[in-house]
């Protein structure tokens, strides 16, 4: 991906070469002019006049207007009687329609093309979709991408240091940085304005960096294949899953640091398996909770379509838009459901796996991967080898402490006081076998009942008569959570704490690995 400095010394070049016709892709008008303009300040001997829709067409240097007339037709005539009289003659034009096809403009321009390179001129078109091939053919084209890192990291560094000595700013090297890397995706203008608005309220905070990515999320808006969580204080609570947290803490790290001068590239992501409602999905919203990065969910429902080709379309476009949006946390639910092999799908899934994989190699943007499956069995042997995620964990059921710590937390959440320590106990005893998700149902439950006969707190034997008649997914279906723990215990590291191995009643987990919400 070329930068602006590379697009100006190919522009320098063409110039250099009198190339007649030179086509500058880009969306960004406005810096792509600032390019040309830079470039064309080196060649003294020759002339540049441009046109623009609102200014009409002006010299250069002197930034005079040469007519009155403002519309594209006048330029061209303006254009083509000039070259006619002097060598060296350039022109660039902005904003040209119906260039992309054979149309009569895009006819009119290639012949004052070749009028062009008799005399030694040339023309500069700024176009931001594609061009007739007959015109283009006639010369050359450079891309001028968005913004990359240095360069935003000058404009933001620019724009912090002209404010410096008018109001307070907490910002020094390693925010600039980092604002900086939220903005990369985004246009100059859109970067400058994102910058600007903070700078309004007069000051800047080092809490303001996570904002930018307010502002990137609203330039973007809803991005194909991909939809932003909202996150709420709740999902900064997180208990147990103690050797994941340790973990994170490490690739945290890695996601904060500028490693553009280093051989490292950022952390790829996580893959959790385990046991249904032990507090994988809720993993996702507690990761970007407390790294204070934007959460968005790529929905594979939306990305599988009913014909061959669109769903590996519809997967290459929410990767890219989620480089985009990039620092992220990019959550898959149950991403077995997608990339589980199956029979007549026309190679369909084959496919779609090896861009999945193919992108989680390449991509060196800083977008953290938390993909959770339940049924680990059917997914491709090659995504779980090692080096596609950073790292597969184990999320199994509570135990006993978890339980405890758990049952507590939603007894606060939905009833507003703590059980008694002996009440505790039994409740402990009576969940043998539940996930997060039975003792979340089990305490709401029991708050709903409270609420619709105006009780207050109930009692305890009715609380314990709601969570005995409450049947866990691991009692309705042991085979099934006995064999995923026997994967688990296998094949990846656990989430929580380890305890010493040995056989594992159904229903009951070795590990402390629940994510709760308060």
């Amino acid at each position: 991906m070329p930068n602006s400095r590379d697009t100006q010394d190919e522009l320098r070049s063409f110039l250099k070469a009198r190339v007649p016709l030179v086509v500058v892709r880009t969306s960004e008008n406005t810096r792509a002019i600032d390019l040309v303009q830079q470039a064309s300040s080196e060649f003294r001997s020759m002339s540049f006049h441009i046109h623009s829709r609102a200014k009409g067409l002006f010299e250069v240097g002197s930034q005079m207007p040469v007519s009155d007339d403002r519309s594209l037709v006048g330029a061209l005539d303006f254009a083509t009687s000039t070259f006619a009289a002097r060598s060296n003659a350039n022109f660039i034009f902005t904003d040209v329609d119906d260039i992309e096809t054979d149309s009569g403009t895009s006819r009119h321009l290639a012949e004052m093309a070749r009028l062009a390179e008799e005399r030694q001129g040339a023309i500069i078109l700024i176009a931001s979709g594609p061009v007739w091939s007959g015109l283009g053919r006639l010369g050359m084209s450079v891309t001028l991408d968005l913004p990359e890192l240095d360069e935003l990291t000058y404009i933001v560094d620019s724009l912090v240091q002209d404010h410096r000595a008018v109001m307070p700013i907490d910002w020094q090297h390693d925010e600039i940085r980092r604002a900086a890397e939220i903005l990369v995706g985004v246009t100059q203008t859109e970067a400058i304005n994102a910058l600007t608005t903070l700078l309004a309220k007069g000051s800047l905070v080092r809490e303001d960096v996570e904002t930018l990515s307010q502002f990137k999320d609203r330039i973007f808006g809803d991005q194909a294949g991909i939809e932003r969580v909202k996150l709420v204080d709740s999902d900064y609570s997180i208990g147990g899953l103690q050797n994941l947290r340790e973990w994170l803490n490490v690739r945290h790290e890695l996601i904060k640091s500028d490693l553009s001068n280093s051989p490292l590239r950022p952390p790829r992501g996580v893959l959790l398996v385990g046991v249904p409602g032990c507090g994988k999905s809720l993993s996702a919203k507690a990761i970007a909770a407390e790294w204070r990065l934007p959460l968005y969910r790529l929905d594979m429902a939306s990305i599988l379509g009913m014909y061959v080709g669109v769903s590996e379309s519809r997967l290459k476009e929410a990767l890219e838009a989620a480089d985009r949006v990039a620092p992220c946390v990019l959550w898959i639910d149950e991403i077995e459901k997608a990339l589980a092999g199956g029979q007549g799908d026309s190679g369909t899934t084959r496919r779609l796996i090896g861009q999945f994989l193919f992108w989680l190699q390449e991509s060196r943007s800083k977008v953290f991967m938390v993909a959770t499956a339940n049924d680990v069995s059917s997914l491709p042997p090659e995504l779980l080898r090692k080096g596609r995620f950073d790292e597969i964990f184990f999320v199994d059921l509570p135990d006993e402490d978890d339980r405890r710590e758990i049952l507590t937390l939603y007894f606060r959440k939905y009833l507003s006081y703590d059980p008694s320590p002996y009440l505790l106990a039994d409740l402990v005893a009576l969940t043998e076998g539940f996930a997060g998700s039975d003792l979340d149902a089990a305490v709401h439950e029991i708050a709903t009942a409270a609420f619709l006969n105006h009780t207050g707190v109930p009692s305890e034997e009715f609380i314990k008569d709601v969570i005995g008649n409450v049947v866990p997914f691991s009692r309705t279906n042991p085979e099934e959570v006995e064999s995923i723990r026997a994967w688990g215990r296998d094949r990846a590291l656990p989430a929580g704490r380890t305890v010493a191995a040995g056989p594992v009643d159904a229903g009951r987990g070795p590990a402390r690995r629940i994510v709760v919400l308060n």
